[in-house]
């Protein structure tokens, strides 16, 4: 008697196991389900910061990684980079019309989502109104590339070759291209 209560009390204890492994799977979360903001319920709270504050979010990787340095941070490397005063001047000038360029488009990007969204929870959204809307986010998400991008072509005609290379350096590029294409 003994093993076998041991035996049928283990095959309950399973058994209940399997079952509640069925209804959590059948009750799983989405992990959207508290993501997004308290402004804009599509995007995360850093998203919302990140376009409010015409943050880089990564957009101008491209020119960053090929000798292309960014006003941001070359203003904070200006004294290791030796900047002269019309260089930091320029700089800086090219950096506030960055900023208030994308902070500008952030803010548009911000109103698209909230309208697109919208559509959705009113339940009015149609495949015209989903298409425009889609491809105007889009539209302002190019542009908000386009524009921290220009900053950084700006910013490399500022600068001596010289300075490119030790941007490069100082920002951890360089590491086994002592000798970058294109002459610098």
């Amino acid at each position: 008697e003994g093993p076998m209560t041991t035996m049928r009390w283990m095959a309950a204890v399973v058994a209940a196991l399997g079952s509640s492994g069925a209804a959590t799977a059948q009750e799983a979360h989405s992990p959207y389900a508290h993501a997004g903001s308290t402004e804009v319920k599509t995007l995360s709270q850093a998203e919302v910061d990140e376009l409010l504050e015409g943050a880089g979010m990564g957009l101008a990787r491209a020119a960053e990684l090929n000798r292309y340095p960014g006003p941001r941070h070359v203003l904070e490397l200006a004294d290791s980079l030796a900047l002269t005063a019309e260089q930091r001047a320029a700089a800086e000038r090219i950096f506030e019309a960055m900023s208030a360029g994308a902070k500008e488009l952030g803010s548009a990007i911000l109103d698209a989502e909230k309208a697109l969204d919208a559509a959705f929870a009113a339940g009015e959204m149609t495949p015209e109104t989903l298409a425009s809307s889609v491809r105007r986010i889009a539209e302002l998400q190019g542009d908000l590339r386009i524009t921290h991008l220009r900053a950084h072509l700006e910013m490399r005609k500022v600068l001596t070759a010289h300075q490119i290379h030790e941007y490069n350096r100082l920002r951890g590029y360089t590491a086994g291209h002592e000798h970058p294409p294109g002459g610098l």
